[in-house]
């Protein structure tokens, strides 16, 4: 492998990398959205999924994005549940599906 093919292939992995942090970056705040909508504590719900992390920055930067509710489109439970899912945030997801049941 020449130096140009090295240097390519470096330059898709940082690309890939970083469509990844843009898309996990939507994730979290299709999630945050979703609590508002809801009435529920995002930063709570994640402390409840990852009780051994202090707190997620990435969270707290994209809270400044939410919008009140009325403001909202409706994010259905099921694509919540499938964006979580997407990411591997099962435990997250968990506690989603907690709060949709006791939602109903």
């Amino acid at each position: 492998m020449d130096e140009y093919e090295k240097e390519r292939r470096k330059q898709i992995e940082e690309a890939v990398v970083e469509t990844y942090k843009q898309e996990e970056e939507m994730m979290i705040l299709v999630f945050a959205q979703w609590c508002a909508n809801h009435g529920l504590d995002p930063e709570e719900m994640y402390r409840q999924a990852y009780p051994d992390q202090q707190s997620n920055e990435r969270l707290q930067q994209v809270l400044q994005l939410v919008v009140p509710k009325e403001e909202a489109g409706e994010i259905p439970d099921d694509t919540m549940l499938g964006v979580l899912s997407m990411f591997g945030n099962e435990d997250l997801a968990m506690v989603v599906s907690e709060a949709i049941a006791a939602r109903k």
